[in-house]
């Protein structure tokens, strides 16, 4: 498909204001009363207050796909301040994406008349005449990864070779198997990631698969399939996001997992700086075994979370409560939880972008495990840290190194484990 000319940002388009402020600036030339000077400039700043978070909130509608919504919030905000250049011209470009080409025109020519806007700013305008606005066309994204890694613990094997049963005069001590035990490998995996635009307003469709290949450990290889929607809503200022998901994992080349997902995530109008975002979500998950049916279950998840964004750098964190509904049979019974996580990705020196995350998960069964076997309630407590960083190759090929540590506490020895993982990816991303 053709690619769009890539959009003035906000940095480009925001600091110049061509004449902006110039009608909002003709009140402090007049002689007033010190009181009408004090009106007038409160005014004046709940004025430029509201446009600007007019203008804010239609570039996050861009940056989610809501074309619809964005272009809407540009309308509003001309109309409040007829003379910000950089509205009319998201406005025009959007107009244009959607296939709306007179009225593209029309707010071109407008640009032109009224600002005479720089050589850069009416190279943009040609290049979008060139295009032609068409009918809507769906956005796609394509993009393929191969990887080559090492995993210490390929089948997260315990930590502790020794463990016990029973109670008091009846506790045995036991030593594991070989088998059960850490056992490390090379790997080698490959995934797959499609995503369309289904409408013009941010809903998008999406397929993701990856399938993982051990040198020697063939029972441990592994195969995710997954798809989905994601659909946003808009009430107001408030803002929802609601994503459906279906996956089937493999291991060891036979059917493992199913689950089906939803999720939902509410952004209310806070008056937090631009660069800021808050969010509470929440979600379910029904997950089946193959062959394990007693370990089937439901889990919940109310969460919040805060990010940030800036020119070079994004972050989020957040917390979140869970709850695991299990089947009546399964060792443990029901699970309660919380979790937290940071992450944080930012441009650094020879063109590098370098990521890093924590992520904590902890557990608590309501019941012993297994009654006269292991006469404990299971308490689990997951750490991983991940590291990237990328390199690009060229416009569409990255180079990635990634390493991993996984650390999970238990007070049970036999499901205690840790892992490190270093990987070395190709990626290519297309459209």
């Amino acid at each position: 498909m053709t690619r769009k000319p890539f959009r003035p940002s906000l940095s480009l388009l925001r600091p110049t204001r061509w004449l902006a402020m110039l009608g909002l600036a003709l009140p402090a030339l007049l002689p007033l009363p010190a009181t009408a000077q004090a009106q007038t400039q409160t005014s004046i700043q709940t004025l430029a207050q509201a446009q600007n978070d007019l203008y804010i909130d239609a570039m996050r509608s861009l940056n989610e796909g809501r074309r619809n919504d964005a272009s809407d919030a540009l309308a509003r905000m001309i109309e409040r301040e007829p003379q910000h250049a950089g509205a009319w011209l998201d406005l025009a470009i959007i107009q244009c994406e959607l296939g709306r080409a007179e009225e593209a025109e029309r707010l071109f020519k407008i640009i032109e008349t009224r600002f005479s806007p720089p050589p850069i700013i009416m190279d943009v305008i040609s290049r979008w005449r060139s295009l032609g606005c068409s009918q809507w066309q769906p956005r796609i994204g394509l993009t393929f990864m191969a990887s080559r890694g090492f995993d210490t613990n390929v089948n997260q094997g315990a930590s502790n070779p020794n463990f016990g049963i029973g109670t008091g005069s009846s506790r045995v001590e036991l030593q594991l198997l070989p088998e059960y035990l850490p056992r490390s490998d090379h790997y080698t995996s490959v995934s797959l990631d499609y995503l369309r635009e289904l409408d013009n307003n941010g809903s998008i469709g999406f397929v993701q698969g990856r399938l993982q290949v051990n040198d020697a450990l063939a029972a441990y290889n592994t195969s995710s399939i997954a798809m989905g929607m994601e659909r946003p809503w808009r009430f107001g200022n408030w803002s929802l996001r609601g994503t459906g998901t279906l996956a089937a994992f493999g291991l060891g080349g036979r059917l493992y997992q199913r689950q089906a997902q939803l999720q939902a995530r509410l952004t209310p109008p806070l008056p937090l700086p631009p660069s800021w975002q808050f969010s509470v979500g929440a979600g379910v998950n029904h997950i089946e075994y193959a062959t394990l049916e007693d370990y089937n279950a439901n889990m919940f998840e109310l969460r919040t979370q805060l990010n940030y964004r800036s020119e070079f750098t994004q972050a989020q964190a957040g917390v979140g409560l869970n709850t695991d509904r299990g089947v009546s049979t399964r060792p443990g019974k029901d699970r309660q939880g919380w979790n937290a996580s940071i992450s944080a990705k930012t441009l650094l020196p020879y063109r590098l972008t370098g990521e890093l995350s924590w992520l904590r998960q902890t557990w608590l069964s309501e019941a012993v495990y297994s009654p006269g076997l292991i006469d404990e309630r299971r308490k689990q407590d997951t750490q991983i840290i991940r590291g990237v960083l990328t390199y690009p190759l060229s416009k569409q090929q990255n180079l990635n190194l990634e390493v991993r540590a996984v650390k999970n506490d238990e007070n049970i020895s036999l499901f205690q484990y840790n892992s490190r993982q270093v990987q070395l990816s190709w990626q290519w991303q297309g459209d």
